[in-house]
C-alpha cells in the first residue's frame, strides 16, 4: 500500500471507515490515519504532520467537507500520532480535538513534546515538521469511561498507559472494532507478524501487559492498528504480543548485562535490525535504537 493510498476498511463489520497510508518516515505501510465518513465525520490519529495534506486530500476524495469534520482524535500525543493535530484543526475549523487529559496540554503547547521527540527519535527528526499548537478552546479532554459520539458510531474510551501515560484505545461498539493505538504492538501485514514498540521515556512492561487485558476483555471482531492497518481479531493475538514484549525485554536486558553500556546496546541492535527487508535498512535500524532506548530506560528505572 503506497503513500497516499486510501482504502475502505472491509474487515469484520466495519462500516463508514477508511484508512490512509501517510508514508510516515518515507516508509510504506508504517503509519495509518483512519477517517470516518459518519454522521459526525472524524479522524482517528493524525500522523506526524509532514503529510497532513494527504489527509485533507482523502477528505476531498470522500466528499467530506472540512467544515463538517466533527472530531480529531489522536490515540496519544506522541508526534507520530498527534503531530498533525494542529494542522488538521486549522483546516477543519469546527472539529473538536479529543485526547486524554494527560496529553491535552502538550497539544496546546507542544514545545516539551518536540524536545522529548527529538531526543527519542534522533536522526529521524528530519521526517517531522514542527507541530502547530491546537487552540485550547478546541481541545476536549478524555478519560477512561468516556464515549465519543459520531452519531452512527460510538467510540468508548479506555485508558491504556503502558506505552505512554496519555494513551487510550477506542472501541467502536457499533462495528465491534478496536483502535489499538500502540497498545497491541506494530502489525506488519506483509510479514504477517507483530513487532514490539517500546519507546522512551514511559515504556512500562507490566503496564503494557495489563493493557492487553483491555482488548482481551473486549474480544472485538477487528483490530485497527495505526502501525499498520486493519486485522481480524483472533484468540491468542494478545498472548502473542505479550510473548513478543517479554522476549524483547529479556533479550535487551541480557545484552545490557553483557555490555554494560546503553549506547553499545543500541549500536548492537541497530546493526542487527530484523526488519530491513520490510522497512528498509535506515528505518529498521532507527526503530531498533528507539525501542532499545525505551527498554533500557525501563530497566534503569526498575532498579532505582
Amino acid at each position: 500500500m503506497p503513500q497516499g493510498d486510501l482504502r475502505e476498511v472491509t474487515t469484520g463489520d466495519c462500516s463508514d471507515l477508511y484508512y490512509l497510508d501517510t508514508g510516515m518516515y518515507g516508509t510504506d505501510e508504517y503509519g495509518a490515519v483512519y477517517i470516518y465518513d459518519a454522521a459526525r465525520p472524524a479522524i482517528v490519529d493524525t500522523g506526524i504532520g509532514t503529510h497532513h495534506e494527504l489527509i485533507l486530500d482523502a477528505l476531498d476524495e470522500l466528499d467530506i467537507a472540512r467544515e463538517d469534520v466533527a472530531v480529531i482524535a489522536p490515540t496519544h500525543v506522541h508526534l507520530d500520532h498527534a503531530g498533525g493535530s494542529g494542522y488538521l484543526a486549522e483546516a477543519c475549523p469546527n472539529a473538536e480535538v479529543m485526547v486524554h487529559e494527560i496529553g491535552a496540554s502538550h497539544l496546546v503547547d507542544p514545545s516539551r513534546l518536540v524536545e522529548g521527540t527529538k531526543a527519542a527519535v534522533g536522526d529521524q527528526w528530519e521526517f517531522y515538521v514542527e507541530p502547530k499548537p491546537v487552540p485550547e478552546e478546541r481541545v476536549v479532554e478524555l478519560n477512561g469511561g468516556d464515549t465519543i459520539n459520531l452519531g452512527d458510531h460510538h467510540l468508548d474510551v479506555y485508558h491504556a498507559p503502558g506505552h505512554a501515560p496519555h494513551q487510550v484505545v477506542f472501541h467502536d461498539r457499533d462495528d465491534d472494532s478496536v483502535f489499538t493505538a500502540d497498545a497491541a504492538g506494530i502489525w506488519v501485514p506483509t510479514a504477517g507478524e507483530i513487532r514490539q514498540t517500546s519507546p522512551p521515556p514511559n515504556f512500562d512492561l507490566e503496564q503494557c501487559l495489563a493493557d492487553l487485558e483491555i482488548v482481551r476483555d473486549l474480544d472485538p471482531e477487528t483490530l485497527l492498528y495505526p502501525h499498520f492497518g486493519p486485522r481480524k481479531y483472533e484468540q491468542g493475538v494478545m498472548d502473542e504480543y505479550a510473548d513478543v514484549l517479554r522476549e524483547w525485554v529479556e533479550t535487551v536486558e541480557a545484552k545490557y548485562e553483557e555490555l554494560g553500556d546503553a549506547d553499545e546496546v543500541e549500536d548492537y541492535f541497530a546493526a542487527n535490525a530484523e526488519m530491513t527487508e520490510v522497512w528498509g535498512e535506515r528505518k529498521a535500524s532507527e526503530e531498533a535504537r528507539l525501542n532499545v532506548r525505551g527498554v533500557v530506560t525501563y530497566l534503569d528505572r526498575r532498579e532505582e
